[in-house]
């Protein structure tokens, strides 16, 4: 496993991440979730990210349960907050009340005394912003949080937020945690390039883009029967690419790429987000073990400054 900082902080986490969106608490059982947590262990994965929406707590709770026993250093733990955990009029957003009672709520499910990194799910706009950064600074001074961030965040929010924290005194964020992959690049004309001017490191999630870029999609067939896209508890995000043959004929044409390097298409386009600048963590969910073994490989997929072209070629980018 390669590890690297996170933006300017101190911390390393595994270029390989692994996270719990639709999987575990919803799609993953316990045994099923405590093979593919073991797995990501023992390949060298130290970056877990979950949200306490994911699953309405469900897997905050599950990760609690299978992590006692772990060694707490072993690990970089991040989570988040933002969307609604209830329906009183408090228990959504960016206020200072929310983060403060979620932040807690959070740390009792998953069974520790602190999260390294904690994250603003996206950004609120009824809330004001020095509200919202003076509530993770202070985290931060508890003690439970060690680090901040934010997910989909707009890049004028994101200097707001920077300069706030330098005129105030308080601690700036370190992650960003886009949709990123190869045919999802909306992030690349500016949230990047400001967060690595700024120290900002991406923790990116959607690396295969719902599962589009393993090349189990063919045009014009039925997903797999065993696929996230025939899953109900999953596919909600998935569907409404699927009808789209042309950019699944586009995915198909970096297979041949693929088969030269002697990987999956899979390993291949983790392996490009990996050679991308600014790219601190690679997020990846898993529903079985192998998976994550298969993932794992793209660290060791050495791509050439042609290699990236044609795939930026193949796709149209």
């Amino acid at each position: 496993m390669e590890y690297r900082r996170l933006g300017s902080a101190g911390v390393k986490v595994s270029a390989i991440g692994l996270g719990g969106w639709l999987t575990f608490g919803n799609a993953v059982g316990e045994e099923t979730g405590r093979d593919v947590l073991a797995r990501a262990f023992d390949g060298g994965i130290n970056f877990l990210d979950t949200a306490n929406v994911y699953a309405r707590g469900a897997c905050e709770e599950m990760w609690g349960r299978l992590l006692v026993g772990r060694t707490r250093s072993d690990y970089v733990l991040a989570t988040k907050v933002f969307f609604a955990m209830g329906d009183g009029p408090n228990d959504k957003g960016l206020s200072r009340k929310h983060i403060m009672e979620q932040c807690h709520a959070s740390l009792r499910r998953l069974k520790t005394d602190y999260v390294d990194v904690y994250q603003c799910h996206r950004f609120d706009e009824e809330t004001p912003l020095e509200e919202t950064v003076r509530a993770m600074d202070d985290l931060i001074r508890q003690g439970k949080a060690l680090y901040w961030g934010f997910s989909l965040w707009p890049a004028a929010e994101i200097k707001r937020a920077i300069a706030l924290c330098d005129a105030r005194g308080y601690t700036r964020p370190v992650s960003s945690q886009p949709p990123y992959n190869v045919i999802d690049r909306q992030v690349e004309p500016d949230v990047i390039p400001l967060c690595i001017e700024q120290g900002i490191g991406q923790v990116v999630f959607c690396p295969l883009a719902q599962g589009l870029l393993t090349g189990k999609y063919l045009p014009g067939q039925p997903p797999p029967a065993d696929s996230r896209a025939a899953d109900d508890r999953q596919n909600a995000f998935i569907a409404k690419r699927l009808v789209d043959d042309g950019l699944l004929r586009r995915i198909q044409s970096l297979r041949p790429i693929a088969e030269e390097l002697g990987c999956t298409m899979a390993q291949l386009s983790l392996a490009w987000i990996l050679h991308r600048p600014g790219i601190s963590s690679a997020i990846i969910g898993a529903s079985k073990a192998s998976q994550v073994t298969d993932n794992l490989r793209a660290v060791d997929v050495a791509l050439t400054p042609d290699h990236m072209a044609r795939i930026d070629a193949a796709i149209g980018g």
